[in-house]
């Protein structure tokens, strides 16, 4: 009897802790801004809290999993001092705040938003005058959307990145705008998706290292001095993005280093300097490059390869208008590479064939051997015209 009477009081007790946990989470706060510290002190795990309006001043840390709704232009504002806000809970939501004036050091990476815990939602933020702006450090399963991020008014190498994800797997960055940043970093991170972001007046579009299984679609690449460096990954998908202005000192509008099985198509590659730069992409002997449906229009060399690269199959390409369309960088002859597949060639805007059958296939191969493509492969630094002795096997 005893024990079915504790049993019974255990019982009772579960029932309303349980009632109580989902109270909490139904739970909403109203708080101006001023008062958002004490209110994350006293709420209860998975309660939301709606900030009307209002400036909170100092750095913010939510340790507990709760949704923060800004509302009336409620701000955060470090005052110059370190990061704005740390999220140290999983599954907490933070939505439609002004994040603003982050300290300046990149050693302590001062920043907007750091989620550092799993499963974060970071969603129609403004985020203004920050040295990083969302840090997304060991948060697997995050979601980065609707966000409009502005670096500091600083020297470009002296900038932070205004978008940066760090060994988290699955993550969602969508619909996002960066201004004036220094890169976009994208490192040791599985199944990401970055769709939808315009990411423009840095240095690096995006930098991509070790992450694996990545989809990059309907992104706007643009005024970087380089779009995106895409090094060391396996089985990324780059589709249907613009990318386009990126003419800094390398000024590539896609650079590949060591990428396997990359699938590259749909995309517009734009007046840039170089439109791609390949270098040991694929790496593994077993593995391929695609090219396939993309437009090169407008760049100063279209393509730019190393001679050792090989395995890539380039095809249904448009090459429009480009000063050069392919270029061994260094000199040499590309082999191994298939610019027809299945019957299927490119488009080249200086084709200088014909099409006897009418099945819009020229007849005889496309060759692009113009002697000054031949000497800026082999010689890309500036030179004097007016001294420049063409040695005699050039002019062969």
């Amino acid at each position: 009897m005893r024990r079915m009477r504790w049993l019974a009081v255990v019982g009772l007790l579960a029932g309303l802790l349980g009632a109580q946990a989902a109270q909490a989470q139904g739970q909403t706060t109203r708080v101006p801004a001023e008062r958002l510290a004490e209110a994350i002190a006293a709420a209860a795990p998975g309660a939301t809290i709606e900030v009307t309006g209002g400036v909170f001043h100092g750095n913010l840390v939510i340790d507990r999993p709760l949704t923060l709704i800004g509302l009336d232009g409620a701000t955060l504002d470090a005052g110059g001092q370190g990061t704005v806000l740390r999220i140290e809970a999983p599954d907490t939501t933070v939505r439609g705040f002004v994040v603003q004036n982050t300290g300046n050091s990149l050693d302590r990476e001062d920043s907007g938003i750091i989620a550092a815990a799993p499963r974060a939602l970071v969603e129609n933020n403004r985020l203004v005058n920050v040295l990083f702006g969302i840090y997304i450090n060991a948060a697997p399963g995050t979601t980065v959307r609707g966000n409009t991020i502005e670096g500091q008014d600083l020297d470009i190498a002296r900038r932070g990145d205004l978008i940066r994800l760090w060994d988290s797997d699955d993550v969602l960055i969508e619909n996002n705008t960066t201004r004036r940043g220094r890169d976009a970093v994208l490192w040791y991170s599985e199944r990401m998706t970055l769709r939808g972001n315009d990411f423009s007046h840095g240095r690096y579009g995006l930098h991509f290292m070790y992450c694996d299984d990545a989809i990059i679609e309907g992104n706007r690449l643009t005024n970087n001095s380089v779009g995106a460096y895409l090094m060391y990954g396996r089985r990324m998908t780059l589709r249907d993005n613009l990318i386009a202005f990126n003419r800094g000192p390398s000024g590539y509008g896609i650079g590949l280093k060591d990428m396997d099985d990359s699938v590259i198509t749909g995309n517009r590659i734009l007046d840039n300097r170089v439109g791609a730069y390949v270098d040991g992409s694929p790496r593994e002997l077993n593995s391929t490059g695609i090219f396939h449906g993309n437009l090169f229009a407008y760049n100063d060399i279209a393509i730019e390869m190393l001679p050792s690269v090989r395995h890539n199959l380039i095809s249904d390409n448009s090459f429009a208008e480009n000063e050069q369309q392919v270029v061994v960088a260094g000199g040499g002859q590309l082999r191994d590479n298939e610019w027809t597949v299945g019957e299927r060639g490119n488009y080249w805007s200086d084709y200088a064939g014909y099409d006897v059958d009418g099945d819009a296939q020229g007849e005889i191969a496309y060759r692009s051997e113009r002697l000054l493509d031949s000497l800026l492969g082999r010689r890309p630094e500036p030179v004097s015209y007016t001294h420049l002795t063409l040695p005699t096997s050039d002019l062969g």
